[in-house]
């Protein structure tokens, strides 16, 4: 997990990021300290500001394949989410199964999608590519479709103008955020393993409520997750944009009223005649 920050023209940019690293620790330890300082040195930064994040994961992808010195680091790989906020926008850029959801007066708002091999629109996007699904697996080797690393797999990753069906461009959302929207949860996939977006939501919210500590709420996520037996790592990181805790959520009761059909009227009458 990384926290940067960044001042132009007056206006700060905050963003928070994390990484989920596999085959080592090598790729993640790169991304997490070269991917914020492409960012904010793009010539375009910050004025179109999705397509210098989705510049920048590429470039730091291809950074990272030509800084590898020994086979150790050459093999590592890692997914990335950053989440970046600029006044009233929010910008969400994820390659991997890491994830970002949105309380917005209570209710969940997702605010990436989990690259993995069972996802419909990524299979067809590996397929046109030349890759495949064996047994859940991208090429039969990899349990995500997008990462940053993963140089050593041998027909995942092509250079230059051409893609391989692993990617490490990210999905872009930008969300102008309002008085109703409450924190954001940017968790690992050992979270979304044993947390719906929805429990996610609830849990922070109460926990908020109680005691209005966003630090002690992220010890308390890890720790549930484990009681609830989470086998993969497990990061979790909350940022809340109000100083007060969450508004208690008003329930409004539908009021129905109790009616009954011809049918059921006619069945009723003869039920009673039949007593008579």
């Amino acid at each position: 997990m990384e926290v940067f920050h960044s001042y132009f023209d007056n206006y700060m940019y905050f963003g928070k990021q994390v990484f989920d690293g596999h085959g080592g620790k090598s790729a993640a330890h790169f991304v997490c300290e070269h991917l914020p300082r492409v960012i904010v040195k793009d010539a375009d930064f910050p004025v179109k500001l999705e397509k210098v994040v989705a510049r920048s994961f590429i470039e730091t992808d291809a950074a990272f394949e030509k800084s590898c010195s020994h086979e150790s680091a050459h093999s590592s790989g890692t997914t990335a989410l950053t989440a970046m906020i600029f006044g009233r926008s929010l910008l969400v850029a994820n390659a991997g199964d890491c994830r970002a959801v949105l309380s917005r007066g209570g209710v969940a708002k997702e605010m990436s999608e989990d690259h993995r091999p069972c996802c419909i629109k990524e299979r067809t996007r590996i397929e046109s590519l030349g890759g495949f699904i064996d047994d859940g697996y991208l090429n039969g080797q990899l349990g995500v479709t997008r990462a940053l690393g993963d140089w050593h797999l041998e027909g995942m990753k092509k250079t230059g103008d051409k893609s391989g069906p692993l990617s490490a461009e990210p999905e872009l959302k930008l969300v102008t955020l309002t008085k109703e929207d409450e924190f954001l949860i940017i968790g690992s996939d050992g979270i979304w393993d044993v947390y719906s977006n929805q429990n996610a939501v609830d849990f922070v919210r109460k926990r908020l409520q109680e005691h209005n500590d966003v630090k002690q709420c992220c010890r308390e996520m890890v720790g549930e997750a484990i009681r609830r037996e989470a086998t993969d790592n497990l990061t979790v990181v909350i940022v809340s944009f109000h100083l007060e805790p969450p508004p208690p959520v008003v329930v409004q009761r539908a009021r129905f009223r109790r009616s009954i059909s011809a049918e059921g009227l006619q069945n009723l009458k003869c039920f009673l005649e039949g007593d008579a």
